[in-house]
């Protein structure tokens, strides 16, 4: 996998993102920071302490807050 995404099950800019990475082919992995207690602490060290999703963790350690899919985009092609 190339990147992880953290979010929670209310979250809708989670869903959303989530959809249109589908609809792309774009593979990655989930973590619900509300199931796994260890992902939102890797969510609160990207984002100043909060825990705001989507957070997406790269490959090279990188993270993304609330990222579009041509932003994600743009980043896969970088790392890559």
């Amino acid at each position: 996998m190339t990147f992880t995404m953290f979010s929670t099950p209310w979250c809708g800019y989670c869903h959303r993102l989530k959809s249109q990475l589908d609809r792309e082919g774009i593979e990655f992995s989930m973590v619900d920071i509300e199931q796994q207690p260890e992902g939102a602490f890797t969510v609160e060290q990207a984002n100043g302490g909060n825990q705001t999703v989507p957070t997406l963790l790269f490959s090279d350690g990188s993270t993304l807050t609330n990222p579009s899919v041509a932003q994600v985009k743009e980043k896969l092609a970088a790392i890559s």
